[in-house]
């Protein structure tokens, strides 16, 4: 299974796509907090914290993580290895979680550096270090619970489908239902009293609150029962093919 793993990782890091995707990443997430005028830039609100991050962050992940995942099944299904790989003395579930964790480690890669930006705000408070330390670490906590859940959907996307352009399509899109989706439903007239269960089944709801940097366990039970339901997904796809 490590195996699998360091293979995923050293495919993506060995490609030119795996570096432009971070890079992409980290460039946008610095122009929005430092060059482009408006509600996200620090400078501009100066206040000493990096809330655009965690604000940004999530719609550029909508996007970045279906980048990372869209050929780790795809790609096999299209040059016919997934079929060796299915021989390999691993579970069919081993298979998905090593794809998940090699998805999941680039994700956290790309997410890493952005620790710059919380030590260049880190200085420049005035006085140095007048940032909200705890309430900033439950917002990376949160990120990283999100960034594992759009990993689980680009995984389930990329099982069903030998292309990767439309795995990334069908990711992107079941990411930006997930994260905002139920908040938009629940906003309607039609379902009264249950809106509010309809609007805490979408990830928004549960990244806000451990954005305010208080980890409950219920936004946690939330995130890897979410988890856990798209890898089990993709694990049913993958073991279809033996049907």
């Amino acid at each position: 299974m490590l195996t699998l793993i360091n293979k995923e990782i050293r495919s993506f890091l060995g490609s030119l796509i795996g570096y432009i995707v971070i890079v992409v990443f980290l460039t946008t997430i610095g122009l929005m907090m430092w060059v482009f005028p408006g509600g996200t830039n620090v400078l501009d609100n100066g206040y000493a914290n990096i809330d655009a991050l965690f604000y940004v962050a999530p719609w550029v992940f909508m996007f970045l993580v279906p980048a990372i995942t869209m050929r780790l099944f795809a790609e096999e299904s299209r040059t016919g290895t997934i079929e060796l790989l299915l021989t390999k003395p691993l579970t069919d579930f081993q298979i998905v979680l090593a794809k998940y964790i090699a998805g999941f480690t680039l994700v956290l890669f790309s997410l890493v550096p952005t620790l710059v930006y919380f030590y260049s705000v880190y200085q420049l408070g005035n006085p140095v270090g007048n940032i909200d330390v705890g309430g900033t670490i439950g917002s990376y906590f949160g990120l990283l619970f999100l960034g594992s859940v759009f990993v689980a959907i680009g995984v389930f996307a990329s099982s069903i489908t030998s292309n990767q352009i439309i795995s990334f399509i069908v990711a992107v899109f079941l990411c930006f239902f997930c994260y905002v989706g139920f908040e938009s439903i629940s906003s309607l007239e039609y379902f009264g009293a249950v809106d509010d269960i309809i609007m805490k089944l979408g990830i928004n709801e549960h990244y806000v609150s451990m954005s305010r940097g208080v980890i409950d366990t219920r936004d946690v039970i939330y995130f890897i029962s979410t988890i856990y339901l798209f890898l089990l997904l993709t694990k049913t796809a993958l073991s279809s093919r033996k049907w």
